[in-house]
């Protein structure tokens, strides 16, 4: 989870991967109403999310034996609704500062994430550190790294 641009669906198909379980980008799973709002750069509300976190839930109750789920979660609402779709959630919170999401985001190419969002992904972020299952990461370091301290943490051991 985090910001556009913190690398969810790099990180999430590394781990998904690496621990064979299937990938589920959340992306996928915004209207298209959704899409259009976002490719012209309007910020989504919280009832534009709403039905995408009851889809999202779906998707996790449909996989009880372990999925990845790349998904934004900004605010601490919509993570507890999918806690309560899947109990035992966990979150790996990719933390990111502003300007290098920004030039991650910019550097896309063909997305309907307009870049001109970044700022308002961070406004809207509910920072989920201190909350139970959340490990933090730093976003800017090398994909295996980051693969390996979700597989240890996952699994147990102590990520650091």
């Amino acid at each position: 989870m985090g910001v556009a641009g913190c690398g969810k669906s790099s990180v999430g198909a590394a781990v998904a991967s690496a621990e064979r379980l299937p990938l589920v980008e959340g992306d996928d799973f915004h209207s298209a109403g959704n899409r259009a709002k976002m490719a012209n750069g309007v910020p989504l509300t919280d009832a534009d999310r709403a039905e995408w976190l009851v889809a999202l839930g779906r998707q996790l109750a449909e996989h009880p034996q372990g999925v990845v789920l790349t998904c934004s979660a900004l605010k601490r609402a919509y993570r507890d609704r999918l806690r309560q779709a899947a109990p035992g959630l966990r979150f790996v919170f990719l933390e990111i500062g502003p300007a290098d999401a920004q030039q991650r985001v910019a550097g896309r190419g063909a997305h309907f994430f307009s870049a001109t969002l970044v700022e308002s992904q961070f406004a809207t972020l509910e920072s989920p550190v201190g909350e139970p299952g959340v490990l933090r990461v730093d976003a800017l370091e090398p994909l295996d790294t980051l693969q390996r301290r979700v597989g240890e943490w996952l699994h147990g051991a102590d990520p650091a």
